[in-house]
């Protein structure tokens, strides 16, 4: 499993963001992360368990909707 640190890009295999790509933005703590997913307008605080790293990573933007359209794009 590749490491989950900011700006890697992961799919969420739980709940109700399931099957969609969002990207790490924070460390909460050694369970938890935040992130901004492709689907939403807020950050969500997220069990790691909750997602599989894609192997990607993206640069983070000033705002959360250009890191949004860079994640889409």
């Amino acid at each position: 499993m590749a490491a989950i640190i900011v700006g890697s890009v992961c799919m969420k295999n739980r709940g109700r963001d399931s099957g969609r790509k969002c990207v790490v933005v924070g460390l909460v703590d050694a369970n938890y992360v935040e992130i901004l997913s492709a689907g939403r307008k807020k950050r969500r605080k997220v069990n790691i368990r909750h997602l599989e790293p894609l192997g990607e990573r993206i640069e983070l933007k000033a705002t959360d909707e250009e890191t949004r359209k860079a994640l889409e794009g």
